[in-house]
């Protein structure tokens, strides 16, 4: 049975997720942590629930999402996988973090990739990744069919959808990947987002103002 652990960290309210199975092996999904709090949150709960970290996932690689990236590879001692098209974004964070007010980034080097149709295994779980560009150019999102959940990162929200007007960013190109990527996995989809609540494709088809 896949569970899911949300953390919402950082001045962007980024949801970091931990997913993990029975066996107690897990994945770590954006991890959004920068002070030491956050991050002793999240170390806190995978020790006390018992957890195997095996490996850390980045959607994409703006700042908001990778915050963390450097004190989960060195305290699990797990890989980080991101797409090939995203490595420039994640390794552009570096610059401009101070601007943001991050002194604190340190950088972290993605150790393989992911695309389309990969497929992502810890513990008894199964992801499929989906390439879905349009807010970063590489960006991906995790989905396990079993019990129809998509990781989407900062492609769909609720009553929303990520920004285009970053670096790599295209509207046109987000809206396809919307609706020709997330739309067909089904209404009853449940779509975990990297910011906000919790939504489904369904909720968002009727609703959402982005894709009437």
């Amino acid at each position: 049975m896949l569970r899911i652990k949300t953390f919402t960290f950082n001045n962007f309210a980024e949801n970091t997720y931990v997913l993990y199975d029975d066996t107690r092996q897990c994945v770590i999904i954006d991890p959004g942590c920068y002070d030491p709090a956050e991050q002793r949150t999240l170390k806190d709960f995978i020790e006390t629930e018992k957890l195997q970290a095996v490996q850390l996932l980045n959607t994409h690689g703006h700042i908001d999402h990778v915050l963390g990236n450097a004190f989960v590879k060195r305290m699990f001692g797990v890989p980080l996988r991101i797409h090939p098209l995203d490595e420039a974004t994640l390794r552009a964070v570096a610059v401009y973090a101070p601007v943001y007010g991050l002194p604190r980034y340190e950088p972290a080097e993605a150790d393989g990739y992911l695309e389309e149709g990969d497929t992502v295994t810890f513990g008894d779980t199964r992801l499929r990744v989906l390439f879905l560009p349009g807010h970063a150019p590489g960006h991906i999102g995790f989905y396990y069919e079993p019990d129809g959940i998509l990781i989407g990162g900062d492609v769909l929200f609720r009553q929303s959808i990520g920004r285009t007007d970053l670096p790599g960013g295209n509207f046109d190109t987000l809206i396809r990947s919307i609706t020709e990527k997330v739309f067909p996995l089904g209404d009853d989809v449940q779509v975990y987002p990297g910011h906000g609540p919790v939504t489904t494709v369904g909720y968002e088809r009727l609703y959402n103002p982005f894709l009437q």
